[in-house]
């Protein structure tokens, strides 16, 4: 069963730095697109960065120069470098992919989410 796990949230001050990792685990042919999402109280879930299976990327206006998404395909993970943060970026953050199990078509997979609460 295929599974993705995200790691690296807490809690630091407005300027400082985090990095996100999400790793996928269980019976995995090949990783399609992989995409951080956030959802903060009363807002909905939002895409912050996405990378492609060839390494192009995009990013939402608000994150651009800021955040830095990059994958290890070996270890399939992907990871979410956040610099500069602000209170704006308090979040769940969320990992999304496109998997391809041997044998199956491409599936749809979320983490659990991790959280990242940023102080003023």
């Amino acid at each position: 069963q295929v599974q993705l796990v995200e790691s690296g949230g807490g809690l630091v001050q407005a300027g400082g730095s985090l990095r996100l990792s999400c790793a996928a685990s269980g019976r995995i042919l090949s990783i399609n697109t992989v995409g951080w999402y956030r959802q903060a109280p009363g807002k909905q879930r939002e895409l912050v960065a996405a990378i492609r299976s060839g390494g192009s990327t995009n990013y939402v206006d608000s994150v651009k120069d800021r955040f830095t998404i990059s994958r290890d395909n070996a270890k399939n993970t992907v990871y979410l470098q956040m610099n500069s943060l602000k209170p704006e970026d308090t979040a769940i953050y969320y990992c999304h992919a496109l998997i391809y199990a041997p044998g199956r078509p491409a599936n749809d997979y979320w983490g659990q989410g991790t959280q990242v609460t940023v102080s003023s």
